[in-house]
């Protein structure tokens, strides 16, 4: 099984200098990438085991992570 690397520097190359000054120099950010990172590395190693949690709680970790990373798409635009 393939499993896609969704870190934030991963997902936004582009952006990969914005998202490095916002951790260091944006305490709000940080906290949100810390988040969505934590949540993504448990989603990745569920994934390498092949999803020993149900079809819902997948969803739910995924949709948490969906919504962590638009935040934190939102705070980069408008830092730029």
């Amino acid at each position: 099984m393939h499993i896609d690397d969704h870190s934030l520097c991963n997902d936004f190359p582009q952006q990969r200098e914005l998202i490095l000054r916002l951790i260091n120099g944006n305490e709000e950010f940080a906290r949100i990438a810390e988040a969505y990172t934590r949540i993504d590395t448990e989603i990745h190693a569920l994934e390498v085991d092949e999803s020993p949690i149900g079809d819902d709680s997948m969803h739910q970790l995924k949709h948490q992570r969906s919504l962590l990373k638009d935040g934190l798409y939102e705070r980069m635009m408008a830092a730029e």
